[in-house]
């Protein structure tokens, strides 16, 4: 397939963030259930289903996948990656919990990390290139 028919997938992912009882500014991170990625980590979120905003999106797969409530603050950036199977363009936002407990209904588990913290796990290839953003940030 060449690269210019390859075929788009338009998600968003919430970079939730927290402080910690250190004072220190964590982000929420989740570990894969299923599919070719099963293991990988990622920040959670999902499709943008048709004649969805990318924030609308976001609430409705935050409280799908964890049962919880965000406010969705702003764009952090959109990332553009090629997969084999397709191109992912990724709408990334922060994110506050505004109600909920952040309960894993479709992922392995899940960890708040400190920008110290945030190489301890094996990212998902689009969601590494938005790494260093989001440590600069915190």
């Amino acid at each position: 397939m060449s690269e210019d028919c390859k075929h788009i997938v338009r998600v968003v992912a919430a970079v939730i963030r927290s402080m910690n009882k250190d004072g220190e500014f964590v982000v929420f991170a989740t570990e894969r259930g299923y599919g070719d990625y099963k293991g990988w980590w990622e920040f959670p979120g999902g499709k943008i289903e048709e004649g969805e905003t990318p924030q609308a999106a976001l609430k409705r797969e935050i409280m799908e996948e964890l049962d919880t409530e965000i406010s969705v603050g702003e764009l952090i950036d959109t990332i553009e990656y090629d997969y084999p199977e397709f191109h992912l363009s990724m709408d990334c936002f922060w994110c506050e919990i505004v109600s909920g407990d952040l309960v894993l209904k479709e992922h392995e588990a899940a960890r708040w990390l400190t920008k110290e913290r945030l190489d301890d796990v094996d990212w998902l290839p689009a969601d590494v290139t938005l790494i260093e953003k989001v440590r600069k940030m915190l």
